[in-house]
């Protein structure tokens, strides 16, 4: 086989399946998917396989399987889902199962979709937002980023792939406009006048894939990258052209926003207001022009709302 094998982890979720997707309809040619999932035998696992992806079985939290999966691979997309189980130390411990498995197998290239600990920004003595789960400030950001150290003890060839909000979020999580005690449509986001760097999920793969083609040029290397950074009060504009209604942008404090009661509101909202509070840092960190340079299909948040606001549930 010519193509360069590439193993995408959570190949049937948002980031890993839109590198699958990416690869499989990259005209160049130049990887194959291995895709890797739980549940070989999914809806989704096979609709993969159908395209015409190697579908192979693996569990983070089983590393034996790792090793098999990373066997005679070029390159590997590494990420894991926090939300799944609401564990930064699970989250470190599967980073360092896949790093440990590239490492033996000798993976020329990964891919670590990361994020920033925030307790750079937030020391856990800093009482501006609470300390959760006694050791975090954003638990599912600081455990990918505590996980970062991993790869780099071990050696093993990485670009660290730092990502944005999905705008997906407001189709599957529950972060979409919903309507007020007046009816109309309301953002609520706890970000005051601070821009939100965002991107559609599918464009992250695509920029992966974009990385895998740079090779060498990326490697041990930070990429930043997002779609567009846009404010609330622009983001609930863009949402009332698309949805042709009222969509107002209300702004909330962090602590009211803690207070929502969902599961991981509180994460949430300290996730906001680090993003608040240290904006021109965290925009800094992501590079519009980079991503597009990745991804020259990468979309702004009026493309990704033409092709999904119907998608986007609204009560």
């Amino acid at each position: 086989m010519s193509e360069k094998l590439i193993a995408v982890v959570g190949a049937t979720g948002a980031q890993g399946g839109g590198l699958a997707r990416a690869i499989l309809a990259d005209s160049a040619g130049a990887f194959a998917v291995r895709a890797l999932t739980r549940d070989p035998g999914s809806d989704a696992a096979k609709t993969l396989a159908d395209q015409g992806a190697e579908v192979v079985r693996a569990d983070l939290d089983q590393p034996d399987t790792l090793q098999r999966a990373f066997d005679g691979v070029h390159g590997a997309f590494l990420v894991t889902n926090f939300w799944e189980h609401f564990s930064p130390e699970k989250e470190i411990e599967q980073a360092r199962s896949m790093a440990e498995a590239a490492a033996a197998r000798g993976v020329s290239h990964v891919i670590w979709s990361t994020l920033e600990d925030t307790r750079t920004w937030v020391p856990l003595s800093d009482d501006r937002m609470p300390t959760l789960m006694e050791r975090y400030k954003v638990p599912h950001y600081d455990g990918k980023g505590e996980a970062d150290a991993v790869f780099e003890e071990l050696g093993v060839p990485t670009t660290f792939l730092v990502t944005s909000f999905y705008w997906d979020n407001m189709i599957h999580f529950g972060m979409g406009p919903k309507p007020g005690p007046d009816g109309t449509l309301a953002l609520t986001y706890p970000l005051g006048e601070a821009k939100l760097p965002g991107m559609a999920a599918e464009d992250i793969g695509k920029c992966a894939l974009g990385v895998l083609k740079g090779g060498k040029a990326y490697l041990r290397r930070r990429v930043g990258i997002a779609g567009e950074f846009l404010t609330g009060k622009e983001m609930a504009a863009a949402l009332s052209d698309a949805l042709g209604q009222e969509v107002r942008y209300n702004d909330v404090p962090p602590e009211v926003y803690r207070g929502f009661g969902f599961p991981g509101a509180d994460d949430l909202g300290n996730m906001f207001q680090v993003k608040r509070d240290f904006n021109e840092q965290y925009c800094a960190g992501r590079d519009l022009e980079l991503a597009r340079k990745l991804n020259p299909e990468l979309q702004t948040f009026r493309d990704w709302l033409s092709q999904n606001k119907d998608r986007i549930p609204l009560e």
